[in-house]
């Protein structure tokens, strides 16, 4: 699918809708592509109130959705499956309703079955596409 910045609401809520039953998601794409700003949208229709900013530094953040526990994570600092371990984002997939990983291919074999692949493209300055991969 092609989209612009101005149809992402009605991009999240079409994954939404198609891939609710998916706990962990996984975005790969390149720098700017726009990763944080479609999973805030994500967040925001699944009623997170709070800001949802890139986890660059921290590496998670959590918010609660209308009681579900969201981690979105941000693996671009991160050199290896060993340190991702150490940070414990294993864990917190694990307890996580639903859980949003920026950068995953830092660390892919943490990545449990059934994750959902999310690849992005950058078309041009203002067209994205998306697809999951088969």
């Amino acid at each position: 699918m092609i989209y612009t910045l101005d149809q992402i609401e009605v991009l999240a809520a079409a994954l939404i809708k198609q891939h609710a039953n998916k706990p962990i998601w996984a975005f790969f794409a390149p720098m700017g592509a726009g990763k944080t700003t479609l999973i805030a949208q994500v967040c925001k229709q699944l009623g997170v109130v709070d800001a949802v900013a890139s986890p660059t530094f921290s590496i998670m953040n959590e918010y609660d959705a209308s009681g579900k526990q969201i981690y979105h994570m941000d693996w671009y600092r991160i050199e290896d499956e060993a340190e991702a371990r150490r940070t414990g984002v294993e864990a917190a997939m694990d307890e996580a309703d639903l859980c949003f990983i920026e950068w995953p291919e830092k660390a892919p074999a943490l990545l449990p079955e059934g994750t959902l692949r999310l690849e992005i493209e950058i078309l041009d300055p203002e067209h994205r596409r998306i697809f999951i991969p088969s």
